[in-house]
């Protein structure tokens, strides 16, 4: 497994690859890879010549009382993954390396999309997201690049970035990936107890029955949150940060289902924060 450390190196390697006619696939990452991630891989190699993983703990879009310091990280173990699942070569730079100017002057901001779910309860999330996924883009200047909807707001972000900024770039949404018993596979799935874990299923269970309301005729928004809520707070250890059912494109909320929708969920189980999603296709579609 080919490690680069250098932007520069990182270049080299892209312009050798690029001089044989080969298409890039990236898969951004923050490591601790799990199977989710390795779907990413997976996905990239099967649609590209050559496929780069960046695994970078970005500290800009980390809050002050998040888990920066404490986030996992085990570089060995993820290039032997990487490996396994087709990757031709891992970007870890420093913070050093890709900040030298921290912090800097210059970023990237999405509007309207990032203030809702996840961006209305981390300030400055999606923002530092965008700027580490710009530089990537210009570091690397793939092809293609992937993201998984699990990360559901992550994803319309960058795709709406890449539309507006004219970056020639084509986003993939590849599908969520759970563990057996419904769990979404995540790197912070490792900070659950054995108790905060089973309690942790009633996300996805929650979305289950919402699906299920759906599918037998029910189109209001409240009633297919209230669903969702009940089945939450069952669970002593559940808090709810936000169960949300937005617009697809715009995430913006709606009372009746009549055009694609996300259902999303952000839910702290204990001191974890966990978040999932179902996408429902309204009746008119979009």
């Amino acid at each position: 497994m080919l490690i680069l450390k250098k932007i520069s190196e990182v270049r080299d390697w892209v312009r050798r690859k690029s001089s044989k006619g080969g298409q890039i696939g990236l898969v951004p990452t923050m490591g601790y890879l799990h199977e989710g991630h390795l779907s990413l891989a997976r996905a990239a190699r099967r649609e590209n010549d050559f496929v780069i993983m960046s695994i970078f703990v970005n500290p800009l879009q980390f809050g002050a009382n998040e888990d920066l310091d404490t986030y996992p990280r085990d570089l060995k173990r993820d290039s032997q993954l990487a490996a396994a699942a087709g990757v031709d070569a891992i970007f870890a730079p420093e913070v050093s390396e890709m900040y030298p100017y921290y912090p800097q002057l210059t970023t990237v901001n999405v509007t309207e999309i990032t203030e809702v779910l996840c961006g209305a309860v981390r300030p400055g999330h999606f923002s530092g997201v965008a700027t580490v996924v710009t530089k990537l883009f210009n570091i690397v200047q793939p092809d293609r690049a992937y993201f998984g909807q699990k990360d559901y707001q992550q994803c319309l972000v960058i795709k709406r970035m890449v539309a507006d900024l004219n970056m020639p770039v084509e986003i993939k949404m590849v599908p969520i990936v759970r563990e057996k018993d419904g769990l979404a596979m995540s790197s912070r799935n490792v900070y659950l107890s054995e108790e905060e874990r089973r309690q942790a299923l009633c996300l996805n269970e929650a979305l289950r029955i919402c699906r299920d309301l759906y599918d037998k005729g029910e189109r209001s928004a409240r009633k297919l949150l209230d669903a969702v809520q009940d089945r939450i707070r069952q669970e002593p250890l559940a808090a709810i940060d936000y169960a949300e059912i937005c617009s697809a494109e715009l995430l913006q909320e709606v009372d009746e289902i009549k055009e694609n929708v996300v259902v999303a969920l952000a839910v702290r189980i204990g001191s974890t924060r966990l978040i999932d999603n179902i996408v429902l296709e309204g009746d008119t579609g979009v």
